[in-house]
C-alpha cells in the first residue's frame, strides 16, 4: 500500500518537486524583465527575499506604478541587473514598496470591477 500525503497533489500541481527544491529563475524570467524595463521609463527594482519555494524575486516598478514580478535568484543578481541597465535596486524588507505601486494596483482593480 502506498501512502499519499495530504498536500502531495498540491505540490505536483504547483510545480513543486522534491521537498527543499527551490524554483529558480529561468531565461524566460530574465528576458521578460529586460523587455519590460526597456519598454518603460523611471523603472526601479525592488528585491523580495527568498522563500521556502522560490528564489529571490524582483519587482520592477515604472514611473506610473505599473509593475511586474519575476524570479531573479539573489540580491547580487538583482544588483547586477540594475547596474547593467542603470536601474536603482532596493530591498523590499528595508524600504517597503513605493506608494505609486499600491495606487496603480488600486486603479487597476477599480477599472476591472
Amino acid at each position: 500500500m502506498v501512502e499519499v500525503g495530504l498536500f502531495d497533489g498540491l505540490k505536483r500541481r504547483r510545480g513543486g518537486g522534491k521537498p527543499g527544491t527551490l524554483r529558480r529563475p529561468s531565461d524566460a524570467d530574465l528576458r521578460h524583465l529586460e523587455g519590460w524595463a526597456a519598454a518603460r521609463h523611471g523603472v526601479e527594482a525592488y528585491v523580495e527575499p527568498r522563500t521556502t519555494v522560490t528564489e529571490a524575486t524582483v519587482v520592477l516598478i515604472a514611473h506610473d506604478g505599473e509593475w511586474t514580478r519575476r524570479r531573479i535568484g539573489s540580491l547580487d543578481a538583482a544588483q547586477q541587473f540594475g547596474r547593467k541597465r542603470s536601474i536603482p535596486v532596493y530591498e523590499v524588507a528595508k524600504v517597503g514598496y513605493p506608494k505609486r505601486m499600491r495606487e496603480y494596483t488600486q486603479r487597476q482593480k477599480r477599472q476591472q470591477g
